[in-house]
């Protein structure tokens, strides 16, 4: 650049000292202004560095020198004159998508993400196996495929392939959407036939993703809103069930129990508000720590599943033939349109809360289709389907970990879990009241970020009403048991029990049929101007 344009910028980046070079030095500033503009004059030899010299990259004349703090190499050796750009912090790094981090850095950051989802990624597995009456050794081999899919679905979701994947910091595991209507299916026609219901079904929810952009238009930012409303409102019993000990555990909700959930909730929140700078992150796997050492005093943490254990265990492939029952198929397709949804919804809840922003429709097509896809492997390793795990999006919003590559350190944890049953024994030995004290308060923050994402849909009248309505039939009707008790099974399946799904249902229903907010707004415009005229009479 010319001599002029180069002091200019220097002076923008300190201005003091070029003020006083440009002071002292003003006739030699003069003078290679000139030269440059002009060429050489014959009274400016002297005090004009040689021409040749500066544009083949050589150092300028001494007189003209500046002291640059930011220049670590003379110009030949760095071929430029532009400042190196200072290295991004630990902490930027870690809210970015791609900032560069060390993986292994990364790595506690990761295994949080695991810890926080590891106990309820087994947990359908338990109650569906339970219901079809396996060995425990056919239970422990579905466990261990679970952990391999999962890590394999957060490593598909973080780094799609071709179309297939949101390059999103999610975490896959396994539903608890599918888990009463695979029991029913286990219950009457045997493991196969849920093995080929996941199957098909994953294959729609893949051509769901891949066609998203046809069909996502019926699901304005109201809709989702609400769908993601809805998902942290699920998950309230699922953190209090936990806080207590766990659903159907003989002392639940005992003082130890609460205790338990009390000391890793005030460790928690002790840790983020006491740490500085990045590793006040780190908050939720400092819980649960604390958690899990006070538990071993407690006497809560069973470590009987560590006896006989094998050193490395390779997961097995189609441990059960899949048979393809209609109307399995036919459950598991309308759930998997329900879990597209609710993918839509998770996919709008970690952008807002870890992005600051909407997804884009890639990255929405990429999730749904992304889950599509895993869940089919899932089920040729005889598992449930998989989808975006929503305790984890409530951890973004605590941490604010969005780093792709720390997330995938916790994909590979899980995957090495898979094949070392010791590491996933260990993670299965966490006391639930431990895992409840430390995510309760993510849940919490993901109704937040629905409220958050209501307010940016608006609060027009017709926004309101579909809200209100949806939100009232969804969580109210769901917590009422038999209210479904007089439809059909399979609609009980489906509705009876997911609040998800019967606000989204509403949604849809009311976006379509209530009018549009200018017919609201006439009608309010209409009933003022007729109280304006009683009142006149």
């Amino acid at each position: 650049m010319g001599y002029q344009h180069y002091l200019n910028f220097i002076r923008k980046r300190d201005p003091l000292s070029t003020d006083q070079h440009s002071t002292q030095n003003g006739a030699k500033s003069t003078n290679i202004t000139q030269t440059n503009n002009e060429g050489p004059a014959a009274g400016n030899v002297a005090t004009t560095p040689s021409t040749a010299q500066t544009s083949s990259g050589g150092k300028p004349a001494s007189g003209l020198a500046f002291h640059l703090p930011w220049r670590k190499h003379d110009d030949e050796e760095s071929g430029a004159g532009e400042p190196e750009q200072p290295k991004p912090s630990t902490e930027e790094a870690l809210t970015s998508l791609d900032g560069q981090i060390s993986f292994w850095r990364g790595i506690p950051f990761g295994l949080q993400h695991v810890m926080a989802m590891f106990v309820a990624n087994l947990a359908p597995i338990f109650l569906v196996t339970a219901a079809a009456h396996l060995t425990p050794a056919q239970s422990a081999m579905i466990i261990q495929n679970g952990l391999l899919v999962a890590g394999l679905g957060t490593c598909l979701q973080l780094y799609p392939l071709w179309r297939v994947g949101s390059r999103l910091p999610m975490v896959t595991g396994i539903s608890f959407t599918y888990v009463a209507a695979a029991t029913a299916i286990v219950g009457k026609q045997g493991y196969g036939a849920l093995v080929g219901a996941v199957i098909i079904g994953g294959l729609l929810e893949l051509v769901l993703g891949l066609t998203a952009q046809f069909w996502k238009k019926y699901v304005p930012p109201i809709v989702s809103a609400i769908v993601v409303t809805s998902i942290g409102f699920s998950l309230l019993s699922t953190g209090a069930s936990s806080f207590g000990g766990g659903a159907g555990t003989k002392d639940f909700g005992s003082w130890q129990n609460l205790t338990l959930g009390l000391i890793s909730l005030v460790a928690c929140l002790a840790f983020q508000l006491l740490m500085k700078g990045t590793i006040k992150q780190l908050s939720i796997l400092f819980g649960l720590v604390v958690g899990y050492i006070v538990a071993i005093f407690f006497g809560k943490v069973d470590f009987s599943g560590f006896e006989h254990l094998q050193v490395v265990s390779i997961p097995h492939f189609m441990p059960f033939a899949p048979t393809f029952d209609i109307g399995s198929i036919i459950s598991f397709a309308l759930l998997y349109v329900v879990s597209s949804v609710e993918v839509l919804g998770d996919t709008a809840a970690l952008s807002q809360v870890g992005l600051n922003r909407l997804p884009t429709d890639r990255e929405t097509s990429g999730a749904i289709a992304g889950d599509g896809l895993i869940s089919t492997v899932s089920g040729l390793f005889g598992c449930l389907p998989l989808t975006s795990f929503a305790q984890n999006i409530g951890l973004v919003a605590v941490t604010k970990v969005v780093n792709r590559k720390v997330i995938l350190s916790g994909g590979f944890i899980l995957i090495l879990a898979s094949f070392v049953p010791a590491v996933a024994q260990l993670f299965n030995s966490m006391p639930q009241a431990v895992l409840g004290g430390c995510t309760i308060m993510m849940f919490g923050n993901i109704i937040l970020s629905g409220f958050q994402m209501i307010a940016e849909a608006g609060f027009s009248q017709r926004n309101t009403t579909i809200a209100a309505l949806s939100l009232t039939i969804g969580i109210g009707f769901t917590q009422v048991g038999g209210i479904f008790a007089n439809f059909p099974q399979l609609f009980q399946s489906i509705f009876a029990t997911n609040c998800i799904a019967v606000s989204f249902v509403v949604a849809v229903i009311f976006n379509a049929v209530l009018p549009s907010e200018s017919h609201f707004l006439v009608n309010a415009h209409n009933g003022s101007e007729e109280d304006t005229a009683e009142t006149k009479d």
